[in-house]
């Protein structure tokens, strides 16, 4: 047994100082003061605060893109997730075309077998839609896959069509999807003309060619989509004002509607393009780093409720892969690595700056993609009978960002130099001490989730 001592555990609601007992891989007792068991080991969290295991629902471990493969299989990817506070992953898998949806998730659970640092689930990428396709989603959800996936670019994109048919067959079964939102045509358009010049050479190039008005746009015609499915929808990785305020559009509509965003998009912006040489390769993602305006305009909604979750859309290339497209930037691999360094992030950037409450960074990290993912109580929680997933972190702790530190294959930080305020001394998985100051001491231990259908709220 373990007794976590003297610590703040923290809540979506409040915060209360409490002992917290662990028994096993599960929190059994939770109270003001808790006499220790015989032989219980102590742990003093004094003036530390302690949170449930975070989640990071987006991520891309060992996936084959762009004609490269990410440095960071699930075996890294699960280390870097641990390393910062992360117990449970929720990936992409993919089924290409052609394939059905069972060879798609039976690929991604041999990809896992490579080891995984915590526990991981699985999205379901749709590519395909045929009536093989469609029954087949029954057999992803016995198989713990409620939640799915479907892009409105890149080549595994489908159409308005599909997208109609796939939320309507969600809406019989209760799961839901997530979409990448951006408007493919426009992009393309805009990278022929780009890609037309001596601009190809250019890394600027690559956000100029993906505006916010594509992303808004797709964001729209989704929602409208699911208007006329009545299904609720997830937007993921939302970046910008224009495309809230289509959300925002959808929900005075009376439609549910779930957003994520993602660090990189609240503390980096459009800038980091304009690095000289091919520095600025690092920060090529999609949808791109937006303006300043953006990242207070996404912090404001955080805090008021309207973004729902934070995840990382870890997807991690060296700067070696970068360099395909060192001379067509509609080459570069999009992604960049950020799994260790979210939680600190939004701690240092969004309560240390009283952009959020340290009860909203539980909402957003912990309870709501445990809510929405189909993990909660189980998960994203402190409380008696639920996994003994912890974070305690230092809020007096300081760390820099450096690449030399990092757990992630990648060979860069992308925010490197980088002063953090709130360190976190220590991660449990399942009542089982995972990682401490930002190393992971034991490997492995992570399980598959098979997850429940989304809990709407």
């Amino acid at each position: 047994m373990k007794l976590i001592r003297n610590g703040i555990l923290v809540y979506p609601k409040e915060s209360l100082k409490a002992d917290l007992l662990i028994d096993g891989e599960k929190i059994c007792r939770i109270a003001p003061s808790i006499d220790a068991p015989e032989g219980c080991e102590l742990i003093d969290a004094a003036g530390k605060l302690v949170f449930p295991g975070f989640i990071d629902a987006h991520t891309h471990f060992d996936l084959h893109v762009a004609g490269t493969v990410t440095v960071d299989d699930f075996a890294s990817g699960t280390m870097a997730e641990a390393a910062g506070g992360t117990t449970s992953i929720i990936d992409f898998a993919t089924a290409y075309p052609g394939e059905s949806l069972n060879e798609g998730l039976d690929n991604w659970f041999r990809k896992a077998e490579a080891g995984c640092s915590c526990d991981y689930g699985f999205h379901q990428t749709i590519t395909d839609w045929n009536g093989e396709i469609c029954a087949e989603v029954r057999d992803m959800i016995e198989r713990g896959v409620t939640t799915f996936k479907i892009y409105m670019t890149y080549d595994t994109r489908v159409d308005d069509c599909t997208i109609l048919k796939v939320l309507k067959r969600l809406k019989e079964l209760g799961a839901t999807t997530g979409c990448h939102c951006e408007n493919s045509g426009m992009i393309d358009a805009l990278r022929e003309e780009y890609a037309a010049d001596d601009r190809i050479r250019k890394v600027s190039s690559h956000y100029l060619t993906r505006p916010a008005a594509a992303e808004a746009e797709a964001i729209g015609r989704y929602c409208h989509l699911a208007e006329v499915a009545e299904e609720p929808v997830i937007d993921v990785h939302l970046t910008c004002a224009e495309g809230l305020e289509e959300i925002r559009a959808a929900r005075k509509r009376g439609q549910k509607v779930y957003a994520e965003t993602c660090p990189q998009y609240l503390v980096m912006d459009d800038s980091f393009y304009e690095k000289p040489h091919f520095e600025s390769a690092k920060y090529v993602c999609a949808p791109p780093l937006r303006k300043k305006e953006d990242q207070e305009v996404l912090w404001k909604a955080i805090a008021d409720g309207e973004i729902q979750t934070v995840s990382t859309d870890h997807c991690s290339f060296t700067m070696e892969q970068k360099e395909l497209g060192y001379e067509d930037f509609r080459k570069i691999p999009g992604g960049m690595p950020g799994a260790e360094t979210r939680a600190a992030v939004i701690y240092s950037e969004g309560v240390a700056k009283g952009r959020i409450t340290k009860e909203k960074m539980c909402e957003v990290l912990a309870e709501n993609p445990a809510r929405l993912y189909g993990l909660y109580p189980r998960k994203g929680v402190l409380a008696e009978g639920s996994d003994a997933d912890l974070v305690i972190l230092d809020p007096a702790g300081k760390k820099t960002v450096t690449v030399s530190e990092q757990v992630s294959r990648c060979d860069y930080a992308p925010l490197e130099g980088m002063e953090l305020t709130g360190t976190i001394d220590a991660v449990y998985l399942r009542g089982e001490k995972v990682a401490e100051n930002g190393r992971v001491i034991l490997e492995n231990r992570g399980q598959y989730l098979k997850r429940n259908l989304p809990e709407y709220f």
